[in-house]
């Protein structure tokens, strides 16, 4: 069974779309058509339907798909378990990382390793926290780099590597910033702009509140946290930042008794062996972690 005509089946049964799935593999869409129909024919059987411009799996693509990924990732393993037993650090690595880390945390851990491994090919792609999780926990990328779940509820391994404080922002001509002190149950009277309350970070907001039986007013949710921060600077509302994110365009308020932080790190399938650049890449991290 070819392995292209799979990776083909699976990444349009992942997007439910040829255009895309031929934009992710950098080929045709008819090329991807060829070898959708190429595995159908080998396999005697329809794995998507087409209906009014939708792409929908079969029952036969719906039971072929976890077995594809199982075949893909086969193959994937066995060609870096060749490369491993050279002992080289080079090949492709896959990761996963959360925009906020990729834009305020990795930057220098990036250059410092790629000018030390210059032969690794990173294939990075960017996204929420929660997406990285399931991606690892699929075997689509080797490691994740994002903020660790709270209730730490995943089966993935963990590895923590920096503590992120948070605080509350707010423009500096709010209503709140003239107020000599704020509690959570004045903050809850303001309206509020935060990451997606089923984030890992928005998490951590809504079961503060829900301690002390407060509600929130959102009136926007994004997990952008520059879209956020610009909203809170043009006064907007107030929210819950990174303290590496505050700039004179924005306030913090002290709120009394209350220190809110996240924890970013790594996170791996436990049952993938780590490719040498992924051990390597992971040492990089180690050497980064907070030492507070």
């Amino acid at each position: 069974m070819d392995t292209q005509n799979l990776q083909a089946f699976v990444e349009v049964a992942e997007s439910r779309s040829f255009s895309e799935a031929a934009e992710t593999l950098h080929i045709t869409q008819p090329a991807v058509s060829k070898r959708i129909a190429a595995l159908e024919s080998q396999l005697d059987c329809k794995l998507f339907d087409r209906i009014s411009r939708t792409v929908q799996l079969t029952e036969a693509g719906t039971a072929l798909l976890p077995r594809a990924e199982r075949i893909l990732n086969a193959v994937q393993e066995a060609k870096r378990s060749i490369v491993d037993l050279q002992g080289e650090i080079s090949g492709e690595l896959s990761i996963g990382i959360s925009h906020h880390i990729g834009l305020h945390r990795l930057p220098p851990v990036l250059q410092a390793f790629n000018q030390s491994y210059p032969e690794v090919h990173f294939d990075i792609d960017f996204m929420d926290s929660e997406e990285a999780y399931e991606q690892v926990m699929h075997g689509r990328i080797e490691l994740g780099v994002v903020t660790l779940d709270p209730t730490e509820s995943s089966p993935l391994m963990r590895q923590p590597v920096w503590q992120d404080a948070l605080v509350v922002a707010i423009a500096p001509d709010h209503p709140l910033a003239v107020l000599e002190s704020v509690n959570l149950s004045t903050l809850s009277q303001f309206t509020a702009i935060l990451p997606g309350l089923n984030t890992y970070t928005g998490q951590i907001i809504k079961a503060l509140f829900q301690r002390h039986g407060l509600k929130l007013d959102v009136s926007m949710e994004t997990n952008y946290l520059e879209t956020i921060k610009m909203m809170v600077s043009i006064g907007l509302g107030w929210s819950v930042l990174p303290h590496t994110m505050i700039d004179q365009g924005l306030k913090t308020l002290d709120i009394a008794d209350i220190k809110l932080q996240r924890t970013l790190g790594y996170v791996f399938h436990q049952n993938r062996s780590l490719s040498n650049a992924a051990n390597a890449f992971v040492a990089a991290l180690n050497a980064n972690r907070d030492t507070a």
